[in-house]
């Protein structure tokens, strides 16, 4: 199983609508491209000296589900989310290889 980890820093005047947003619209658009089969949501328990932190952990079977969903999906989503919250997130992402899963 793969992990395609994003990690969003969030400006504390967007947070609560950047939630809602994310529960109710984003996270479901990822996964109704049907690449991916589950997804985890939390926040870093770490201080910030700017915003808040947060990681969405998306589970994908094999390598060739995330690069599909690279390829047809991903940089529409991304220009979604740049149109609507700018430069008051800031996101970076990693693939993760999962071994052992109990």
């Amino acid at each position: 199983m793969l992990l395609y980890n994003v990690t969003v820093n969030v400006e504390a005047s967007i947070e609560e609508d950047w939630l809602q947003w994310m529960k109710e619209e984003h996270i479901p658009m990822v996964l109704n491209t049907g690449l991916f089969s589950g997804y985890r949501f939390g926040r870093l328990l770490v201080e910030e000296e700017v915003g808040i932190t947060y990681s969405i952990q998306y589970e994908a079977s094999d390598l060739e589900s995330f690069r599909l969903y690279e390829q047809l999906y991903a940089d529409e989503l991304r220009r979604t989310t740049t149109q609507k919250y700018g430069s008051k997130i800031v996101a970076f992402r990693t693939l993760l290889d999962v071994f052992d899963q109990k």
